[in-house]
C-alpha cells in the first residue's frame, strides 16, 4: 500500500506519474592540469551559460524574463568568477574552483538576516550548477517530460526548461508557496506541493494533489484506481468550468464581479481573448525595463502601452508605473548595498527620485492613453505626498505634450494599497482616483515573512485575519468615499479565497489569465 505525505498546496491539479530527483550538477570532469586551460575552460563554461540563458528568456515573458535576467546580470559580473578565476591560477580544477568560490557566496547569502539576499541564494545555486554542467559537457538539466520532480527546492530555470506538454507536477521537500517557481506553477497550471519535510528515496511512483498539498507515494492497484478516478473527475470538472469563460462572472443571487487580468509583456495578448475578460487590472511595466539593458526610450514604451490599450477595446487597462527595487534590480537605477531592499527605495519612491525616467514613463502613458480607457497606478505610496508630486509630475509632462503638438489624453491616476500605512488609514489617500490592493507584498509587510523564504512560508497567508482585516478596512472605505477599488495579487487567482474576499465587499479582482474560467465557475457558486 502507498503512502501518503502531507506538504503545503502550492498550486492545484492532480498528476501520477514517475519520479525525477532534482540535485546538484555532478562535477564528473578530470581537471587538465593547467592554468591557461583551465582558466579558458571557465570563461567559455559560464559564456554558453549566458547563451543559453539568453535564449531561455526568448522563450519566455513577464516575471521569467525577470528571474532569468537576474541570473545574466550576476554571471556577466566579473567579481562572481574572479575568486575562481584566482584558486585556478593556484592549481585549482575548474570544475572544483568555481563549485566552492559559488558554494562561498550561496553561504554568504542563506546566512544573511536579509530576506532578499536569502531568496537570491537559489538564483545562485542554479548559477553555479549551469556552469558546472557546461563544464562537464552537458547542456541542460534535462526536459524529462510526464513526470513529478522530487528535491529540496527547484530552481526556476530547472521549471522553464522542464517540457511540460505532457504534464508533470512538482513535491519539494522544503520550498515555498510563494516563491518564483510557485507563481511560474500557477500560471501554468502544474499541481505543486512544498514543505513535505522527506519522502522515501527508493520510491518510483508519485500521486500528486496540489490542491490538498498531498503525495501518494507508489500507489497500490486500488489506491491508483481512486486517483484515475478523482482524475477523471477532476478533467469533467475542468470541462465543465470553460462554459464560464465567456460569462460575466456573477454570484448566485446575480451580483456582477469584475474579473479581470495581471499581465507583465505585450506577448501575452496573443494567447488571451479580450472576450473572456473584464479588462487589464495589472499590467506590469518593468518588464520593459531589464537589468544591464538599456533604458527605454519613450517612444518604445509608448507602442507597448497602447497596445494594451487598443488589445482592450474600450476595457479598463491598468498600467502600473515603474516597481523595481526590491528583488527586482535594474543597475543604474535600483540603488547597490542596501541593507533592506524590501524596505529601501522601491517603487514610487525610486521613480520619484529619478525624475528624467519617470518624466519618460508618464509622456509614454499619457499619450498611450489617447487609444483606450486607460488608467495608471502608483506602486509602493506610502505617504500622501508620493500622490500629489506624481500628479504633478504628469500634469507638467501633458502640457509639456499639448506644446509639442502631441496627442495625449490625462488618465486617472490610482495607487497601489501594499503598504500597511495606506490599508490602515486609506482616508488620507483620498487625492487617488483608484485604489488597487496587492495582496502579495501586503501580507509580506503585515506578516513580516518573505514570500520567497520556505522557513516562513506558512507565516505568509494572505488569509489571516489581520490581512483580510486590512483588505476589507480599505473596500468599505472605497465604497463610503466612492472610489473604485479592486485587489490584484494570487491571493485573487485562488479559488479558496474568494468567499473571504468577496465578503470584504469586494467587486473587482484582477487575476492570472489561465485562472479565469476556474474562478467564474467558482464565484456562480457562492
Amino acid at each position: 500500500m502507498g503512502i501518503s505525505h502531507q506538504g503545503i498546496a502550492a498550486s492545484d491539479g492532480l498528476f501520477i506519474g514517475p519520479v525525477r530527483r532534482l540535485g546538484s550538477a555532478q562535477q564528473e570532469r578530470q581537471g587538465t592540469g593547467d592554468a591557461a586551460s583551465e582558466r579558458e575552460a571557465l570563461e567559455l563554461a559560464i559564456a554558453r551559460a549566458i547563451t543559453s540563458l539568453a535564449a531561455l528568456m526568448e522563450r519566455v515573458e513577464g516575471e521569467a524574463q525577470d528571474i532569468l535576467g537576474f541570473q545574466v546580470a550576476m554571471l556577466e559580473d566579473d567579481a562572481l568568477a574572479a575568486p575562481a578565476l584566482s584558486a585556478i591560477d593556484q592549481g585549482t580544477a575548474a570544475h572544483v574552483a568555481w563549485a566552492a568560490a559559488l558554494d562561498g557566496e550561496i553561504a554568504g547569502y542563506e546566512a544573511s538576516d536579509d530576506d532578499y539576499f536569502r531568496a537570491r541564494a537559489a538564483d545562485l545555486r542554479d548559477i553555479r550548477d549551469r556552469v558546472l554542467r557546461q563544464l562537464a559537457g552537458e547542456h541542460a538539466a534535462g526536459t524529462v517530460t510526464g513526470a513529478v520532480l522530487v528535491g529540496d527546492d527547484i530552481a526556476p530555470t530547472a521549471f522553464l526548461e522542464t517540457d511540460w506538454s505532457a504534464g508533470g507536477a512538482i513535491a519539494l521537500l522544503q520550498g515555498s508557496t510563494t516563491s518564483h517557481v510557485a507563481m511560474l506553477a500557477r500560471a501554468r497550471g502544474i499541481p505543486m506541493v512544498t514543505g513535505l519535510g522527506e519522502l522515501p528515496s527508493n520510491i518510483t511512483i508519485l500521486a500528486v494533489d496540489g490542491g490538498r498539498g498531498a503525495v501518494l507515494s507508489d500507489p497500490d492497484a486500488a489506491q491508483r484506481a481512486q486517483f484515475d478516478a478523482a482524475l477523471d473527475s477532476d478533467a469533467r470538472a475542468r470541462a465543465s468550468e470553460e462554459q464560464f469563460r465567456f460569462r460575466p462572472a456573477a454570484r448566485r443571487n446575480g451580483e456582477r464581479i469584475d474579473l479581470l487580468i495581471n499581465v507583465a509583456g505585450v506577448e501575452e495578448l496573443d494567447r488571451i481573448d479580450h472576450a473572456a475578460c473584464d479588462g487589464i487590472g495589472l499590467m506590469r511595466s518593468e518588464f520593459l525595463f531589464r537589468d544591464g539593458a538599456p533604458l527605454p526610450d519613450e517612444e518604445t514604451q509608448y507602442r507597448a502601452y497602447r497596445r494594451f490599450a487598443e488589445w482592450a477595446q474600450g476595457r479598463p487597462v491598468t498600467i502600473r508605473t515603474l516597481d523595481i527595487g526590491g528583488d527586482k534590480p535594474v543597475r543604474g537605477l535600483t540603488p547597490e548595498g542596501e541593507s533592506n531592499p524590501f524596505l529601501g527605495l522601491r517603487g514610487v519612491r525610486l521613480t520619484l527620485a529619478h525624475e528624467s525616467v519617470f518624466r519618460t514613463q508618464l509622456r509614454a502613458l499619457a499619450r498611450a492613453a489617447e487609444h483606450g480607457n486607460l488608467k495608471v497606478m502608483l506602486p509602493m505610496v506610502t505617504v500622501p505626498d508620493e500622490i500629489t508630486r506624481s500628479a504633478a509630475l504628469l500634469d507638467a509632462c501633458i502640457a509639456e505634450l499639448k506644446a509639442e503638438g502631441m496627442a495625449c489624453h490625462r488618465p486617472p491616476l490610482g495607487i497601489m494599497v501594499e503598504v500597511p500605512a495606506v490599508a490602515v488609514m486609506p482616508e488620507l489617500f483620498r487625492a487617488a482616483a483608484f485604489f488597487s490592493i496587492g495582496s502579495n507584498d501586503l501580507t509580506q509587510y503585515v506578516t513580516a515573512s518573505s514570500r520567497d523564504d520556505a522557513r516562513v512560508a506558512a507565516l505568509n497567508d494572505p488569509s489571516h485575519p489581520a490581512v483580510t482585516a486590512l483588505i476589507a478596512r480599505v473596500a468599505l472605505f472605497g465604497r463610503e468615499a466612492g472610489i473604485p477599488v479592486s485587489l490584484c495579487g494570487d491571493m485573487a487567482s485562488e479559488p479558496r479565497h474568494l468567499a473571504a474576499l468577496l465578503e470584504t465587499g469586494l467587486t473587482s479582482l484582477s487575476v492570472a489569465p489561465a485562472r479565469i474560467a476556474r474562478l467564474k465557475a467558482a464565484i456562480a457558486e457562492l
